[in-house]
């Protein structure tokens, strides 16, 4: 039922329905604030109004506790919206959320945040309220930061080992004090495996007679199998077994203290472990490997990302024109 309430020459309409939040709204004309209500009721009983209403805080809580669990960067995704719930935004509530809030919110974070850890952020929020919609009977007029543009990314990394830089970087990793540190940068030169992948592996995942590795969890998902070159499984051959059961035993905290002592020893600067990645997936091409070969072992779903990796100098394509 609506009610009409007249102050300072303006009149508050109010909508109460059973089981939905009160609707309210303040116009110059008693006639507007009438047509307003009506129409609200009829929204309401359509379906078309919010069925409950609870504060952003109150909604990236409850999505922490029952949705972020299920994901694989769950840890990532949790220190994430630690970050989001200690901003302004999340005192607002839903009904009252709209897409200047979250562009205010993006603008603001600009100021302290990478455009990618911006653009991560919005997309949970995004999601958090897509998943209220479909799966929480939050029954809201939209999703406010579903169409917000995107904070401009930067440009990928072109950086590429370059003249003597692979074998400075062979010689220093061999005179670091972690052993395992020279094999882990030669199989990732060799393989494009990421840092976690190559962390991460098991020998009971190694089949050296087949020459590949078996990774039963990515980035993506999905399991991959990763081709060894001949380098590649000498490498793998020559490691002694640790009682872990893990190739190489090296914590991922440890190996930035070993990859930044090895870059400053070798003179070489703005390389980075992940860099090694890109180097390698680029070898692929420039051995003739087709972009579908490349995908199958670098495990890229999304081609357009995989042109990202691929940094073919133009000299040598140039010698494909001869």
């Amino acid at each position: 039922m609506a009610t009409f309430m007249k102050r300072n020459g303006r009149y508050t309409a109010r909508v109460r329905r059973s089981g939905h939040p009160t609707q309210t709204k303040t116009f110059d004309r008693l006639t507007d604030a009438r047509r307003w209500a009506t129409k609200t009721e009829h929204l309401i009983d359509a379906g078309n109004v919010i069925s409950q209403d609870c504060t952003l805080n109150q909604l990236l809580t409850r999505y922490v506790a029952e949705v972020t669990p299920h994901k694989r960067g769950a840890k990532v995704e949790t220190y994430r919206l630690g970050v989001i719930q200690r901003h302004s935004i999340c005192d607002l509530w839903l009904s009252k959320l709209n897409s200047s809030h979250i562009a205010r919110y993006r603008d603001e974070r600009l100021l302290n945040a990478a455009p990618a850890t911006v653009a991560r952020e919005l997309s949970i929020i995004s999601h958090a309220i897509r998943i209220a919609m479909s799966e929480w009977g939050f029954n809201l007029p939209g999703n406010p930061a579903a169409n917000l543009r995107k904070p401009p990314q930067p440009k990928g990394r072109t950086r590429r080992l370059e003249g003597d830089e692979e074998a400075r970087l062979m010689v220093s990793c061999q005179a670091s004090s972690n052993p395992f540190l020279q094999p882990l940068v030669v199989l990732a030169i060799e393989t494009a495996m990421r840092r976690g992948e190559l962390l991460s592996l098991r020998w009971d995942h190694v089949e050296l007679n087949k020459s590949y590795v078996h990774l039963p969890m990515t980035k993506n998902g999905d399991s991959r199998d990763v081709p060894l070159s001949p380098l590649a499984r000498q490498t793998i051959e020559a490691l002694p077994r640790s009682l872990s059961g893990v190739v190489i035993p090296v914590h991922p905290e440890a190996l930035k203290g070993l990859w930044n002592s090895a870059t400053r020893r070798a003179d070489i600067t703005d390389l980075r472990f992940h860099d090694l990645r890109h180097e390698a997936t680029t070898r692929f091409f420039e051995k003739g490997l087709g972009v579908m070969e490349v995908a199958a072992i670098t495990g890229h779903k999304d081609l357009r990302m995989l042109q990202r990796y691929v940094q073919l100098r133009p000299e040598d394509l140039a010698q494909k024109l001869c």
